[in-house]
């Protein structure tokens, strides 16, 4: 049984950076693509970025685009989200997902298979 753990979460300022880390356990990770999604209250989990495995080909939500970068350590079964000129509505929980994301749907959470517990994220103004 796969396990994502994630790391990294706290509360910021607006224009600081954060980076995020999840890490993989309990089996082998034999899947194609790792991403991010989060949830903030009240609204419904969104995608942030994903990262093929194998490639290492990057998907970004236009909203994080320019300023989120992901990337990942095969070694380590390690994906990270580098997170600068953070914003208040970047605000959320943060979740890890691993899986079979088919290149058109990334950003569908059906697409995944394991979930971490998620990380907070607090930007303030």
């Amino acid at each position: 049984q796969v396990q994502l753990v994630e790391s990294g979460g706290g509360l910021v300022q607006a224009g600081d950076s954060l980076r995020l880390s999840c890490a993989a356990s309990g089996g082998t990770l034999s899947v194609s693509g790792m991403g991010w999604f989060r949830q903030a209250p009240g609204k419904e989990r969104e995608f942030v970025a994903t990262i093929s495995w194998s490639s290492g080909n990057q998907y970004y939500a236009d909203s994080v685009k320019g300023r989120f970068t992901i990337s990942r350590d095969n070694a380590k079964k390690t994906v990270y989200l580098q997170m600068n000129s953070l914003k208040p509505e970047d605000t959320a929980v943060y979740y890890c997902a691993a899986g079979f994301p088919r290149r058109t749907v990334v950003s569908n959470t059906g697409e995944y298979d394991y979930w971490g517990q998620g990380t907070q994220v607090t930007v303030s103004s």
